[in-house]
C-alpha cells in the first residue's frame, strides 16, 4: 500500500500528489475543452472557492481539477515539501 501525500492547494483545500499527471493553465483551446468536457462528464473538482482558475491539474482517473494558485506556485510546494522529506 502506498502512502498518499496531501498538497495545500488553497483556502483548506488538499490535492493528492500521487494521483497527479500534469498540471498547466487554463489558457489554451485544448486545456478549455478538457475543462468543458469535465463539466459535462461531472469530473470535475473546482478547488478554486469562487476564485478565478490559475491552474488545471489533470489526476490519473481522468478527473480534473480546478485551482486557484499558479502552476508555478503549486510545484514550489512540491518542491518545498520534497526538500523538507529529503532532509528528514
Amino acid at each position: 500500500m502506498t502512502n498518499t501525500e496531501l498538497i495545500h492547494v488553497g483556502f483548506e483545500n488538499h490535492l493528492a500528489l500521487n494521483r497527479v499527471v500534469a498540471i498547466a493553465t487554463p489558457a489554451s483551446a485544448p486545456v478549455k475543452r478538457m475543462i468543458q468536457r469535465g463539466k459535462e462528464e461531472r469530473h470535475i473538482i473546482d478547488l478554486t472557492s469562487g476564485r478565478r482558475t490559475k491552474a488545471v491539474v489533470v489526476l490519473d482517473n481522468d478527473w480534473v481539477a480546478l485551482l486557484a494558485i499558479t502552476p508555478e506556485t503549486f510545484s514550489g510546494r512540491v518542491g518545498a515539501m520534497r526538500h523538507v522529506d529529503a532532509s528528514a
